[in-house]
């Protein structure tokens, strides 16, 4: 019985040359989903007393601002690893993109506090499909002997 190895198309490619390039990416765009994910939380509790005045927001619909966020991104932090196993990580990174972009646009262009809470939703439903799945990119994008750093820079990134 003959032993086979299972090798990334990553780890062939690093034999080929040339994919530092593409593990310096893979770090970066998934470094700069994971950091627009954590920092959405502390950049709307900063904006609170001016969504109070200019959407005439009570303080519930100031506390399901954030907790909408944080709620959606909580229960479906699991749900969104999954999806990625699923069908594809990079695919479904993607789309937690686009899902965490528009809706925070609809947040930007809100009108009314209910607008805004149902945005923030969304938006925490991206965020939880975007957060793990780009440790699960970087985690697949390095060889071992390299990810330790990867994952360090990337937890730098979140932490920042």
């Amino acid at each position: 019985m003959t032993e086979t190895t299972n090798t990334a198309p990553t780890a062939r490619g690093a034999a080929a040359g040339g994919v530092a390039g593409a593990h310096r990416w893979t770090l970066v765009l998934a470094g700069l989903g994971a950091f627009l994910a954590s920092l959405d939380v502390v950049v709307v509790a900063t904006a609170l007393p001016t969504l109070q005045s200019r959407l005439g927001a009570s303080l519930s619909d100031l506390e399901w601002t954030i907790n909408g966020y944080n709620l959606a991104f909580a229960c479906l932090i699991l749900t969104g690893s999954a999806l990625g196993d699923r069908f594809g990580r990079r695919r479904m990174y993607v789309l937690g993109v686009g899902v965490f972009s528009l809706a925070s646009a609809a947040c930007a262009l809100s009108s009314s506090a209910a607008v805004l809470i149902a945005a923030r939703v969304v938006e925490g439903a991206g965020a939880a499909v975007v957060l793990p799945l780009s440790l699960t990119l970087i985690s697949d994008a390095f060889p071992a002997e390299r990810r330790g750093v990867a994952i360090g820079v990337w937890g730098g990134i979140t932490g920042l």
